[in-house]
């Protein structure tokens, strides 16, 4: 029995430090758990940009967690407002329209304040960006340019938020940040993994990005190759360097493009009172200002020219003579590189996958009803678009406005001869081009490329949620803390039980 009383005082006693142990232990991981998982909650943060293109203007509401992923945010838009009337280009002519666009204006404003909470209205930041429409009035007119920008800063400094600039972006900025807006959207620069962390894809590999506006177009792709020269750019999205290409042509967009090829047809008639025009479809005929074609910088004033004199053209269809005039408004000689676009602009040969938005799915909608064919077919449709009577185009094409319809000959020729005998995509590439409107329901543009790069400026509010309320964390600290004594003073009683 003598033997059993030391051997049982030995078991009580490492029971008691093993309890000890176990209570330091657990004390220590709750002060652990407490401090080191606590997450972190990022309020969401808000972003404004509002896209002045040469027709008209879009308020883009972006929104984005505080936390950043690896230097950028994870932005989305949140609504997209269409300003009602003409572009801001348009505006300190006419007292009564200016009066509609601040009205126009203001009511996408509103929609916007309503959008946004309201303690967020003092740090959600403004931008507004002009592009092709207002380069081209800087260069026609530099006062009128800075007064319209003016009255706009005027204008959004007096708004809720905090106004940033108003300011004229560059074509080499309203490409790359378009470029960033489609390979952003595709998730070209950041995807989820298993444990729904955000991580580059696998390979890195991005698509170009091509867009036709109204006064403008624009290419841009990454490249591989160290080039040098004005339009390669570094850029750095998510803590990875990409080295993009990118050029915009001005005076090549779309509505600028066919003032260009209609001066080519007044040319080429005897009789402005009656104009033959191979790119209008038969059994159409309109009446224009001849302001309409000249009152710009991108084509050159007749002698004598009036801008009330009035053409009037009638659709005389013949496919290859408008594809004649449209190849005739690029050139395709000059070039002191080992490879060039058009009109002498350097550009590395087109590789990967390429979006096409804006005015370039617009015009491959109305062509082919879908926005897929093979160069054969695209060729082949716009053929015998041109050559449809006016009367069956507007039963085929319901959906299109005559404003627009009357257009699409001379501009499916525009995109093919950009397309093919500009930017150099061939049969084989030709199938890698994709025209889209918007990826995942956002629309494709360069103001979401744009707030990408902008919410790298934006500090992220951070609030610290521990894993445990202060009570929780009290309770449990207490009750280890009272074990811990607890056992201390066993262990001491029953080393004194065992020295007597």
């Amino acid at each position: 029995m003598a033997s059993k009383k030391p051997m049982g005082y030995k078991c009580c006693i490492a029971v008691v430090l093993l309890l000890l142990l176990a209570s330091i232990a657990a004390l220590v991981a709750v002060a652990i758990i407490q401090d080191t998982w606590a997450t972190k909650e990022y309020t969401l943060e808000y972003g404004i940009v509002i896209d002045s293109g040469s027709s008209r203007s879009n308020v883009y509401l972006y929104e984005w967690p505080g936390e950043k992923q690896n230097e950028t945010g994870i932005v989305t838009e949140k609504l997209n407002c269409r300003v009602a009337g003409d572009g801001i280009s348009e505006m300190k002519v006419d007292p009564k329209k200016d009066a509609e666009s601040w009205k126009s204006f203001q009511a996408c404003m509103d929609k916007i304040i309503n959008a946004i909470p309201t303690y967020k209205h003092k740090t959600t930041p403004l931008f507004l960006g002009a592009t092709a429409g207002m380069r081209l009035l800087h260069e026609k007119d530099q006062q009128r340019s800075n007064e319209i920008l003016a009255s706009l800063r005027d204008y959004l400094s007096s708004l809720p938020f905090s106004f940033q600039n108003a300011s004229i972006i560059s074509g080499q900025e309203e490409g790359l940040y378009g470029w960033i807006t489609v390979n952003y959207l595709m998730g070209n620069f950041l995807e989820k993994n298993l444990w729904n962390t955000y991580v580059r894809p696998a390979g890195g590999k991005t698509v170009g990005s091509m867009d036709l506006g109204g006064a403008s177009t624009q290419i841009a792709f990454a490249i591989q190759d160290d080039l040098k020269g004005p339009d390669y750019m570094n850029i750095k999205l998510y803590g990875y360097p990409y080295r993009v290409y990118t050029h915009s042509f001005l005076c090549y967009g779309k509505n600028e493009a066919e003032k260009m090829v209609l001066d080519k047809v007044v040319q080429e008639s005897s009789d402005p009172a009656y104009i033959l025009n191979p790119c209008y479809a038969e059994g159409f005929n309109i009446t224009v200002k001849a302001s309409s074609v000249y009152d710009t910088e991108c084509t050159k004033k007749p002698k004598n020219y009036n801008p009330d004199r009035e053409l009037f053209m009638v659709g005389a269809p013949d496919s290859d003579k408008c594809g004649s005039i449209v190849n005739s408004i690029f050139d395709f000689k000059t070039c002191s590189s080992s490879q060039c676009s058009f009109n002498g602009v350097e550009q590395p040969p087109v590789t990967g996958e390429f979006m096409a938005y804006a005015g370039f799915f617009f015009t491959v909608r109305a062509l082919l009803g879908n926005t897929t064919a093979d160069l054969d077919q695209f060729n082949s449709t716009v053929r015998k678009f041109c050559h449809t009577h006016w009367t069956v185009l507007k039963q085929e094409k319901a959906w299109i406005s005559d404003k627009y319809l009357k257009t699409y000959c001379y501009a499916a020729h525009y995109v093919f001869t950009l397309l093919a005998d500009g930017y150099k995509f061939d049969k084989e590439t030709w199938g890698n081009i994709h025209f889209e409107k918007e990826v995942k329901k956002t629309s494709i543009g360069w103001s979401l490329g744009y707030m990408l790069s902008m919410s790298n400026m934006i500090p992220s509010e951070v609030k610290k949620i521990p894993p445990m309320t202060d009570s929780v964390f009290a309770g449990l600290i207490f009750l280890f803390s009272a074990l811990t004594i607890v056992t201390v003073v066993l262990v001491f009683i029953f080393l004194i039980r065992t020295c007597y």
